[in-house]
């Protein structure tokens, strides 16, 4: 089977050919990160317009590269949610115009879905039950997955996402957008145990995530200690790479505390990192060290598929397809889509007693 997949949530317009779920034939993603540089962070009515230009080509570039025309498909999936209304309204119109058109099966696809299924084509099979750690500039979220398809939020930010919070302090100290790639450079050459930030706690006990009281607390030593942003072309001071790194250490260590402790409570088999803060090294580090201390298997995406892309929502809409499920042409985007099929009380996570190795 041949799936389109179409993605257009945010600020990158992409377009894939998957077969049979697992092989990509081709992946075209146009970014638009020059086109928001300028303004810190994506502009939704700039963001809108430019995947109206773009979707076209890429999807007619993703087909050549993958050897095939319109009538190979076999069906289209879609990012149909979360993201920014405009920008799925490109997508998920054109999807639904082009499957009318072809008379093949459509299927809405939830982007953080999507990202679940990222590691699937470069790692063995995942073994369940599976925790998963979604962490991007939109999203930062920890999903039980008892078997495929089914999804349970564990944890969740209560204010920024992670990523999101690596583009505000990049900006704070005079560094490019997007944050985390440029933050993550001159952390390398920074002291990550210089400046040491409190943790969040959570007040009702959750295992959930906060980074704006990090952001605040980076802005304050800024503050207090008279450290100057980056001037545009020089090399940052060391008091910045340190004032990085350790903030880095900070996002990182908050993620694993509480992925390392749900993965314990909750018996996971395997361990996935996706989204496009799983680029960062030093979250990959610190998540195959839970994976060495407990003995399961980490899977992280390739680079390539860390950030948004089509084939993880082709792979995501193969996998809805297979079993028998697709959209009308009702359908339409979402911008608070939820990924969340299991509603039952934290009891029925089915916490198991697993022994470690530690």
């Amino acid at each position: 089977m041949l799936v389109l997949g179409i993605e257009s949530s945010c600020d990158e317009t992409a377009a894939a050919v998957i077969k049979d779920g697992r092989e990509i034939l081709s992946s075209i993603i146009s970014s638009q990160i020059d086109l928001h540089k300028p303004f810190g962070g994506v502009v939704p009515e700039l963001a809108s317009r430019e995947h109206l230009e773009k979707i076209e080509p890429v999807v007619r570039e993703a087909l050549q590269q993958a050897s095939i025309g319109f009538n190979d498909l076999d069906g289209i999936a879609v990012t149909r949610g979360p993201g920014l209304i405009g920008s799925l309204l490109v997508g998920v119109c054109y999807a639904k115009a082009l499957a009318f058109g072809l008379n093949i099966p459509l299927i809405g696809v939830n982007h953080i879905e999507g990202h679940v299924f990222s590691v699937i084509f470069e790692n063995p099979e995942i073994q369940f039950p599976a925790l998963a750690l979604i962490v991007s500039g939109g999203h930062t979220n920890l999903f039980f997955v008892p078997e495929p398809g089914q999804y349970k939020v564990v944890s969740r930010t209560r204010d920024d996402a992670a990523g999101e919070a690596f583009d505000k302090v990049a900006k704070m100290l005079g560094l490019e957008y997007p944050g985390g790639p440029v933050i993550e450079q001159i952390a390398r050459s920074g002291d990550p145990k210089k400046i040491k930030f409190t943790r969040a706690k959570i007040s009702d006990g959750r295992p959930d995530f906060s980074f704006s009281g990090l952001k605040t607390a980076v802005s304050k030593h800024l503050r207090e200690n008279s450290i100057a942003p980056v001037i545009p072309g020089e090399d940052p001071s060391s008091d910045l790479r340190d004032l990085a790194a350790s903030f880095q250490a900070s996002v990182v260590d908050a993620l694993i505390r509480t992925t390392e402790k749900q993965a314990i409570e909750l018996g996971a088999r395997t361990l996935i990192v996706a989204g496009g803060v799983a680029s960062n090294n030093a979250l990959r580090e610190a998540c195959s060290s839970i994976g060495n201390r407990l003995q399961i298997p980490v899977y992280f995406p390739s680079r390539h598929l860390s950030t948004d892309n089509a084939a993880m929502i082709g792979a995501a809409g193969y996998f809805h397809l297979q079993r028998g499920e697709s959209a009308d042409l009702r359908m339409t985007a979402d911008v608070g889509m939820r990924l969340q099929n299991l509603d039952s009380p934290d009891a029925e996570l089915k916490r198991q007693k697993v022994r470690y190795r530690l």
